[in-house]
């Protein structure tokens, strides 16, 4: 039974200006990405606790995961946490970023 996918409105807002970034360099490249990213977090859908827990995850109460999606400079990281059938996807930032803090 697949787990139901939930984007919060941060996550959504991170994609979206993720993707204006790429897209002022690139327009074709912006496309793949987005469509690449909505590919991975629908991966989620199937066994999301394969993903390893993100290195935030001390500094929260909450079980906090990471789906890695992109190569070599331009990896972002899908941050969601998992409770019961339900994954809802928190943030997407890039990999350089520092990490979340409470």
């Amino acid at each position: 039974m697949p787990y139901r996918v939930e984007i919060a409105p941060s996550a959504t807002e991170d994609i979206e200006a993720a993707y204006l970034w790429i897209r002022r360099r690139s327009p074709a490249v912006a496309a793949v990405w987005f469509n690449g990213l909505d590919h991975a977090v629908a991966s989620l859908e199937e066994n999301p606790r394969r993903c390893s827990l993100a290195p935030e995850a001390d500094a929260f109460l909450e079980e906090i995961r990471q789906l890695l999606y992109g190569k070599r400079r331009h990896v972002y990281r899908i941050l969601f946490t998992v409770v019961g059938r339900t994954v809802r996807v928190l943030h997407v930032r890039h990999a350089a970023r520092p990490t979340l803090r409470p």
